[in-house]
């Protein structure tokens, strides 16, 4: 568990895990995508809407785009063999993309269904992290350097939005890995709605849908009354929260913790995706302070304190350090029993 300044605690992933147990392509039936939906919403019988976006350097999209995923019952999104699907709302409407990149020609490629499918095509590049650039990072370390040249497809997605991203966020307060992910299953799956074009996406919740459910009707989903009430007030600011899009990271970082309820932790994982903000880092994690300390200093134990010292050095590209050895699959020397996750719906 992992306290913040707003009695905020989070039991994140460990390195590497977030990609761990993708759905293959085939088992959900995503290399025959359904295209009646986009037909018919666009008339007549044209196929989805399609793009290709040159890529400089290789792209890895699983590295790029997996901390987009929140655990493997996560509908929004889909790791295939070959490609990635999102399911996405844009401001003409909802829309299902699919990534993908070429070995032959290095680009980005790109379809997208259903209503909002123009504007989808438009975010592809901040997804798939073609607005990133690595080349500021400068290696402080042997090892940072190495793990440059380990992933070197690894990118910063940017979604440019932070609703999506601030909710998974807010239902991973306080409890482990396992029920966070749990939880945002269940939210998706009862407020959700089916992604256009392929029916096992589904959209994530509006801010709408969210803040019109009693909190009570939350706790079945394992979110218990804090978090519900939370997630309400998050939903009734959805417009307030999403136009701090137009000002920095740094800047929606702070706003976001005027919000009562959010710390410092809930704010950076939010504008890490929503921004690909290459600086963000989650104070207040439960293994990160350890993980830092222990791959940069070789201390098996670290605090807030000791993990912003340590990376005090990269200061502007400390979130990209962070995202570097969490793939990296350093194991943390682990003392004493691990936190027990409750189960909150059965209380």
């Amino acid at each position: 568990m992992t306290p913040d300044g707003n009695e905020e605690w989070a039991d994140a992933p460990g390195p590497g895990r977030a990609i761990a147990g993708a759905d293959a392509a085939g088992r959900r039936g995503l290399t025959a995508p359904d295209h009646s939906w986009a037909a018919a919403s666009r008339g007549g019988d044209a196929g989805p809407l399609e793009a290709s976006f040159p890529a400089t350097d290789p792209i890895d999209l699983r590295l790029t785009l997996a901390p987009l995923r929140h655990g493997p019952h996560d509908d929004t999104i889909c790791f295939g063999r070959d490609d990635v699907w999102l399911a996405r709302r844009t401001a003409a409407g909802p829309a299902t993309l699919r990534l993908w990149t070429s070995l032959g020609d290095g680009a980005v490629h790109a379809q997208a269904w259903g209503p909002g499918a123009e504007l989808a095509l438009a975010a592809a590049p901040g997804l798939a992290g073609l607005l990133d650039d690595p080349n500021p990072l400068v290696p402080r370390h042997r090892l940072i350097r190495e793990l440059q040249h380990r992933s070197p497809g690894l990118r910063l997605a940017r979604t440019g939005q932070l609703m999506p991203a601030l909710v998974p966020a807010v239902t991973g307060q306080k409890v482990t890995a396992g029920e966070a992910q749990a939880a945002y299953a269940a939210l998706v799956r009862r407020l959700g709605e089916p992604a256009p074009g392929h029916g096992e996406l589904s959209l994530s919740p509006t801010g709408a849908r969210i803040s019109s459910l009693p909190y009570f009707e939350f706790h079945p989903m394992g979110i218990e009354r804090r978090r519900a009430e939370l997630l309400k007030r998050i939903g009734r600011l959805e417009s307030t929260i999403e136009s701090w899009m137009g000002t920095s990271p740094e800047e929606a970082r702070s706003r976001l913790q005027e919000i009562p309820g959010i710390g410092p932790w809930t704010a950076a994982e939010a504008t890490r995706t929503a921004f690909g903000d290459p600086d963000a880092v989650s104070i207040g994690d439960a293994h990160l302070p350890d993980l830092v300390a222990w791959a940069l200093a070789g201390e098996p134990r670290g605090d807030d304190a000791r993990m912003l010292d340590l990376l005090a050095p990269y200061q502007g590209q400390r979130g990209r350090v962070v995202r570097l050895l969490e793939v990296s699959r350093i194991k943390i020397p682990r003392f004493g029993p691990r936190f027990a996750p409750g189960r909150i719906e059965r209380l």
